[in-house]
């Protein structure tokens, strides 16, 4: 249980209890701008207000349920499902997941989507439309891991703009098995 007294969690707090907060952009005029349903005394949510009435919500909660126009997956550079968050999105999507990720061109042997890059497939049985699949870093030196993981969000981002997309969440990218620290992490994520 989420205890909010005497002040409220931070998001690297958050997500160091958790491992499960979502970041979740809404643009103006967006479904998921309008419908968000009240968080429950159990769960930990905050909004905040972006230009031209885009929101920022980080909450807690399973992005395999998100009814947005994508979720963003945290893979590894075959994208062909793993552990963590990786797994749970294609284990919710399906086997077309799968297939889709591996029709992928590779653009060297094994690596469909190099670390910092972004890949789009259809989101299949998940509420959400699309998936954009994301390579974070494995954590060595900030000076060497920021840039990448910057990129990846980065890169996220430039693909839902492409395809229209008006809401799009986030999992932390690169802090599970990849290592990447939660403070560090929720700050690039900030920041980029």
């Amino acid at each position: 249980m989420l205890n909010l007294a005497p002040r409220a969690p931070t998001v690297a707090r958050q997500q160091r209890q958790y491992q499960t907060f979502i970041m979740l952009a809404c643009f103006a005029g967006s479904a998921a701008n309008k419908s968000m349903v009240p968080p429950d005394k159990n769960t930990f949510e905050r909004v905040f207000p972006l230009r031209q009435g885009a929101r920022l919500i980080i909450k807690q909660g399973d992005i395999t349920t998100e009814d947005v126009d994508a979720i963003v997956n945290a893979a590894n550079e075959r994208m062909l499902g793993g552990g963590g968050v990786d797994g749970a999105i294609h284990r919710a999507a399906g086997g077309e997941l799968v297939r889709a990720c591996a029709a992928v061109p590779e653009v060297s042997r094994g690596v469909r989507c190099p670390t910092g890059e972004a890949r789009i497939t259809p989101g299949f049985k998940l509420k959400a439309r699309h998936v954009i699949h994301t390579v974070g870093p494995i954590y060595e030196e900030p000076k060497y891991s920021a840039p990448l993981l910057a990129s990846a969000y980065r890169s996220s981002l430039k693909l839902a703009l492409e395809h229209k997309l008006q809401s799009i969440s986030f999992p932390g990218i690169s802090t599970g098995v990849f290592g990447y620290p939660f403070d560090e992490a929720a700050e690039v994520g900030r920041v980029h």
